[in-house]
């Protein structure tokens, strides 16, 4: 890592030293490596703008902005991006406007804006239409496509997509056309319609093979093994998710072969074909090893646990689920771990810029003496001429110094900012520790001890009941502790993260209640960007979890649905059951509603709570 940090420090200090006084050189240079290093070439970028306002090119002027716009929209600051790439329009340059509006576009669709972004798309078009540049004018029609394929209308967006079709065509641009097919076969599946969407998948495969792309070959092989499997025609699907692995094999991608192996092991299990499927697992678990891939171990120690829940060896079963958890909590601190490194690496990457900006400091003060040693060789004849140009100089350069001076200001914020979140993030993880290491440990040794006396004494029948009742709270109780170690591992939840949560709760309660059907909707296209903190996540977590069990042991329901709303910049969780209902003006509510509400008022929230005898219940929590 110290070889990077170094290797990083001299490519910056060259781009920086060779093209100091060419801001397109150093847009070039910031562009070649924005995305691995996107901090570094913002400073550079910023560097160019300062030159060319110097200069006052206007062009120059408006390819820096649009390039910090770029770079910004990557970096989420989306406002900041939507105001450079605007600031950038002011050009003269047509196909740098048409890159601004692509820019603009993008970040709207980021940004569900989708009738700005198809506005600022058709702007792009139209330069490039007018340019005839056809590779470009394809990438359009394709991100039209997107846009109205996230509002639902599938007929334009198939129509978009196939226009980039037909050009790539024209263009003999194999890889392009593939990507189109792809485009087109996740609308007609996401749509429902699965026998169009495995002829597009079959055209994309074609193709894949045409160009004898093994990687490609194998991911349009597995797509089409997965629309036979929703089209519940499983041997056709095994024979395609085997032909994936073969190809997996033949070019030696191991972290590729455990997944194909889980997912023929995930099949056969669903399909109650036992006969072969442990041999899978353990290939599975062997090339997921070797490959060091966390999710592929995780899917094999899953597949164990139900195969011999299958097999109906519950303790073996057990084995493995308890395995997993361990597992699963490990994955937690690694996780942690590497996000203590990765800031530990911003900062000394911090620390370079810093004497980078200070090494230009320095060369700056170097120029300007030079500068004046040489002015002082010119006559008398001209000595107004240079003290004036001597004024601006130095006014110029103290400007430059008064920016400098803002910026390494700034990036000591943000330092000071760092640590303290992540003496935060170290105070968490030692609770966290002590939570799992000691109670955890605690209550699975009571659980374990409460099954030793049920199976090695004969204990009359109420005392085994009770055994029981205690060891089921007392696993209860690990899960409650594991979900509170689970927020505080994380200074900020998103709801695609709490959507994974929420599921697991789901297919718990349906293991309980086998007679209540329950679902999971979400129409939020941008889960993970959505972000809240621990405390809004947990309770959030928490007020479902209640509700749903309200309507599991109360309700007596037949559906039990959770519906995730994203509406006018709120979201809306809509927890709804079939059930009996209730007069919410006659009935008292007791400690679970109360409770709900009380948790929802902590992070601003609200709950509400509709209800009529024999029509059910609704109860929606809202938060801004």
């Amino acid at each position: 890592m110290k070889y990077f940090v170094f290797v990083l420090y001299i490519v910056l200090t060259n781009s920086i030293l060779n093209a100091q006084q060419d801001p397109l050189k150093l847009n070039d240079s910031a562009m070649s490596f924005y995305k691995n290093d996107p901090q570094s070439a913002l400073l550079i970028l910023e560097k160019a703008l300062q030159i060319s306002e110097a200069n006052n090119n206007h062009y120059q002027i408006a390819k820096s902005k649009n390039n910090l716009g770029i770079v910004n929209r990557d970096l989420g600051a989306f406002e900041k991006a939507i105001q450079l790439s605007s600031e950038a329009l002011h050009t003269n340059d047509s196909i740098l406007k048409a890159s601004a509006y692509n820019n603009i576009g993008v970040v709207n669709r980021n940004l569900a804006k989708y009738d700005d972004a198809l506005q600022n798309y058709l702007n792009a078009l139209a330069i490039y239409q007018a340019k005839q540049m056809k590779s470009e004018i394809a990438t359009t029609f394709n991100s039209i496509g997107l846009v109205y394929s996230y509002n639902n209308i599938n007929n334009k967006a198939i129509e978009y997509h196939l226009k980039a079709k037909a050009i790539f065509e024209v263009l003999d641009n194999k890889k392009g056309i593939s990507e189109a097919y792809n485009n087109i076969a996740i609308i007609y599946a996401n749509d429902g319609d699965l026998e169009k969407a495995l002829d597009y998948f079959k055209y994309s495969l074609e193709i894949e093979y045409m160009l004898d792309d093994k990687k490609g070959i194998a991911e349009s092989v597995n797509n089409v093994g997965a629309v036979y499997y929703y089209l519940n025609e499983i041997d056709s699907a095994l024979v395609y998710f085997r032909q994936s692995l073969a190809i997996e094999k033949s070019i030696g991608d191991m972290a590729g072969i455990s997944a194909s192996y889980n997912n023929l092991a995930n099949v056969l299990i669903e399909t109650g074909r036992l006969k072969d499927t442990k041999a899978y697992i353990d290939s599975a678990m062997h090339f997921a090893k070797n490959s060091k891939v966390a999710v592929d171990i995780e899917s094999a120690l899953d597949n164990y646990s139900k195969y011999y829940e299958a097999k109906n060896d519950s303790k073996t079963a057990l084995n493995y689920f308890k395995e997993l958890v361990t597992f699963r909590d490990s994955l937690l601190n690694i996780k942690t771990n590497e996000k203590i490194a990765e800031l530990e690496i911003e900062y000394q990457t911090e620390k370079k810029e810093k004497e980078i900006l200070s090494q230009r400091a320095n060369l700056a003060e170097q120029e300007l003496e030079l500068s004046e040693k040489n002015t002082q060789l010119l006559g008398l004849g001209v000595l107004a001429v240079v003290l004036s140009l001597l004024g601006y100089l130095f006014y110029s350069q103290q400007r430059l110094k008064n920016r400098q001076l803002q910026k390494e200001n700034e990036l000591k914020d943000a330092l000071i900012k760092i640590e303290t979140q992540n003496r935060l993030q170290e105070q968490r993880l030692r609770i966290s520790r002590d939570l799992h290491d000691n109670i955890g440990a605690q209550l699975t040794f009571i659980i374990s001890s409460l099954d030793n006396l049920k199976y090695g004494f004969q204990l009359p029948e109420k005392l085994s009941d009770k055994l029981k009742s205690i060891s089921e709270f007392t696993t209860t109780t690990i899960y409650e502790l594991r979900d509170t170690i689970w927020a505080m591992n994380k200074s900020e939840i998103t709801l695609e993260d709490l959507q994974l949560r929420i599921s697991n709760v789901i297919d718990q309660a349906g293991l309980a209640a086998e007679n209540i059907k329950f679902q999971f909707n979400s129409d939020i296209s941008d889960l993970e960007n959505f972000k809240l903190t621990s405390l809004q996540g947990m309770n959030i977590y928490r007020i479902i979890q209640e509700a749903i069990n309200n309507a599991i042991k109360y309700s007596e329901a037949i559906h039990i649905t959770v519906d995730f709303i994203c509406k006018d910049n709120q979201v809306e969780i809509h927890i709804v059951d079939d059930g009996k209902g209730f007069d919410v003006h006659t009935t008292s509510m007791g400690n679970g509603i109360h409770n709900m509400k009380k948790r929802a008022q902590e992070i601003g929230g609200e709950v509400k709570v509709l209800s009529h005898v024999n029509q059910g219940t609704t109860i929606t929590i809202t938060l801004s």
